[in-house]
């Protein structure tokens, strides 16, 4: 990781940069460490609809200024927010990558907040929860980390609701902006073409605030929690997740339970992509998921099915658990899994912007360049026995939470 740099600048902002010189284009990441599980009730939503505003105007660009200064360069801007970060990213040929971070500097430290704009965004915003409300593939998701980390602000949607969507004014999203894009909650992400030192240039010329610090701190998650949740929609499809929480970013063993996830239910050499779908031909999606935290984990296997079969592939999965606690993984079996993940994640490196929230990711959750080879060489040292150890735990029956959307007649219900 010869290539990797950290700079900390006097006023707190991180920037991290790799420089790739047989590239003609960069991506470059604005991070702020805020997401849903640092909000309330009250404000929940608020750190997602910011990211929306942001690109509605600073005090010198107009929304259309700020795309156009972008696009018209072949450039492109977007926005994400997680339940643990807010990034916006651009991408753009090197020689462009000054006018990319000028813009984007803009727009995280100057943004409008317009009470005209909030009032039109919020409802743009409310179309977005009542898509995802619509989409049992969406909301199944949100619904099962509701309910796995209930009684804890992971459990709040990124979306927020709709009441706090309209509760919001310019007033109260300046405050939050004020109280968390500070220049000490910055990370400055580059993966390209582009060098160290220039990318901490433009940093210690576009952000000449002084360093300002707070006091909160977040509250880690502890508690297991275990329910069995049924959410009525006029669907045709029986839609469900079994799972629970388990380790995060801050446990080695997530590597382990990396390949445990892989093993049973990603890819279509997958034990129950095998069994349910090739074998059986009972589903057209089953797969396991890992949505991670610093520190906990939301894990499980999900699929979508029809009212007839969806107690026979629940029977299937349940199956699949009680095979890999008690039967230890072939040898064979778990070095196709190791190089599908470690495959997977060399192909990933082939974009750019894949690499500039890796560095992130890198600096956020572990404080430090995790080089590569050194989370392959984890991948592969997870033996057998370390699988089944994990799947004793990890798929323990009592311990699994079961979420399912289905219709109001729906005999899995009525069974229940």
């Amino acid at each position: 990781m010869d290539n990797c740099k950290v700079t900390t600048l006097s006023n707190g902002v991180k920037i991290i940069s790799e420089f790739i010189p047989y590239l003609k284009s960069f991506s470059l990441g604005f991070w702020f460490n805020i997401g849903a599980r640092d909000e309330n009730l009250r404000n929940n939503g608020i750190s997602h609809f910011i990211e929306h505003m942001l690109f509605k105007g600073t005090k010198t660009r107009s929304a259309k200024q700020i795309s156009d200064e972008i696009e018209s360069y072949g450039g492109y801007l977007n926005a994400f927010t997680s339940k643990e970060q807010t990034c916006y990213y651009g991408r753009g040929l090197s020689e462009n990558f000054k006018k990319t971070f000028v813009v984007l500097s803009d727009m995280i430290q100057n943004p409008s907040f317009k009470d005209s704009h909030i009032k039109k965004e919020a409802g743009v915003v409310i179309d977005e929860l009542k898509d995802i409300d619509d989409n049992p593939e969406e909301l199944i998701f949100d619904k099962f980390e509701e309910s796995i980390f209930n009684g804890h602000s992971l459990s709040y949607p990124i979306i927020g609701t709709e009441k706090n969507i309209l509760s919001y004014n310019s007033n109260i999203l300046h405050q939050f902006h004020k109280a968390n894009y500070r220049l000490d909650n910055l990370l400055i992400s580059v993966s390209g073409a582009i060098h160290h030192e220039e990318a901490v240039a433009l940093a210690e010329k576009y952000f000449k605030g002084k360093r300002s610090t707070s006091n909160q701190k977040r509250k880690t998650f502890v508690k297991q929690i275990v329910s069995e949740v049924f959410i009525e929609k006029e669907i045709q499809q029986v839609h469900s997740i079994i799972g629970r929480t388990t380790y995060g970013f801050n446990d080695p063993r997530r590597h382990k339970l990396k390949v445990l996830s892989t093993l049973l239910g990603d890819g279509s050499s997958s034990r129950l992509f095998q069994a349910v779908r090739e074998k059986l031909g009972m589903t057209y999606q089953i797969n396991t998921f890992l949505n991670s935290y610093l520190d906990v984990s939301a894990f499980g296997v999900y699929y979508s099915t029809n009212d007839k079969q969806a107690g026979k592939v629940n029977e299937i999965v349940h199956r699949e658990f009680s095979k890999l606690r008690n039967i230890e993984v072939k040898p064979k079996e778990l070095k196709r899994v190791k190089e599908y993940i470690k495959g997977n994640t060399l192909m990933s490196l082939e974009s750019t912007t894949n690499r500039m929230i890796r560095l992130a990711n890198s600096l956020l959750h572990y404080g430090k360049i995790v080089p590569i080879e050194d989370i392959l060489v984890k991948i592969d040292s997870v033996t057998s026995e370390d699988i089944q150890k994990l799947s004793k735990e990890v798929l323990n029956e009592s311990t699994l939470s079961k979420i399912i959307i289905c219709s109001k007649d729906n005999s899995i219900k009525k069974a229940a």
